[in-house]
């Protein structure tokens, strides 16, 4: 079995990754293009670590579009290697990250520079995740002839709000924030 720093050997840069995206590129671009780093430390923080971020993700998820360019600013500002595995090209990696028994995306894995888990992140920050939920919530009954209809609306909105409503970036930020620093307190 291939262990993470396998992986991460093995993945493309985050950079390539976006710059080969085939679907919500566009959208992936412009978060990246106007998200604004805080000025509030983290950076300075967490440069001198050594840290490793491997991205496990599609292009086709909208939270992925929204939340990888806002991971690529924080690893260029803080100089951290970060390269990114495809979620749907072996399952054997994401297989270790389920998110309540599914295979939820995107998922950053921070490795030490030696190539040692430390933690995780993802698939969504709270604040998002109870955005999420509400919309759910507001769903018919998956029975419903409308349910499918009814469903594809939900996600449009939402997949055009994470391209440009810079408070989801802001709790996306925060949340990695918190993992990251909690992470190198230990």
């Amino acid at each position: 079995m291939k262990t993470e720093s396998q992986y991460f050997d093995e993945a493309i840069s985050i950079q390539k990754y976006m710059n080969q995206m085939s679907t919500l590129r566009e959208e992936s671009l412009t978060v990246y293009l106007n998200f604004k780093m805080p000025l509030d430390g983290l950076i300075e923080q967490i440069a001198d670590f050594g840290l490793k971020f491997l991205v496990i993700t599609e292009d086709w998820c909208g939270d992925a579009m929204m939340i990888t360019p806002i991971i690529r600013n924080i690893a260029e500002a803080a100089h951290i290697d970060t390269r990114v595995v495809l979620r749907d090209e072996d399952t054997s990696l994401i297989d270790r990250y389920l998110t309540n028994g599914g295979r939820a995306i995107p998922i950053v894995v921070i490795l030490s520079e030696d190539g040692q888990i430390l933690g995780k992140w993802g698939p969504r920050a709270p604040e998002v995740q109870q955005i999420v939920d509400e919309l759910h919530a507001k769903l018919p009954d998956k029975n419903d002839p409308d349910y499918e209809k009814a469903r594809a609306t939900a996600i449009g909105s939402l997949r055009t709000r994470y391209a440009v409503d810079d408070t989801l970036w802001m709790f996306v930020y925060q949340s990695l924030k918190r993992t990251v620093q909690g992470l190198l307190r230990q």
